[in-house]
């Protein structure tokens, strides 16, 4: 599946919620996210920019996935699905 290439971060932090992601700080334009899921904290920071470049996107998206244990592209299926 293609990335999408019009998503800001703010975009991308919300539809993170939906793996538990919530946002626990905001320094300048860096969102700070925390999931709990598997009993192990994981962090992910997210650019509060209009557009996210692809190798942001994608190194965040590869991120998650290697945390819910989840092939990336199933994760950028669940995510970018319109």
């Amino acid at each position: 599946m293609r990335l999408p290439r019009d998503l800001s971060g703010h975009e991308l932090a919300k539809m993170l919620h939906r793996y538990g992601y919530e946002v626990i700080r905001q320094t300048g334009s860096h969102i700070r996210l925390k999931s709990n899921l598997h009993g192990v904290p994981h962090q992910v920071t997210v650019l509060g920019h209009k557009t996210l470049k692809l190798g942001t996107l994608n190194a965040i998206v590869s991120a998650v996935a290697k945390y819910l244990e989840k092939d990336r592209s199933q994760i950028a299926e669940e995510l970018f699905e319109r």
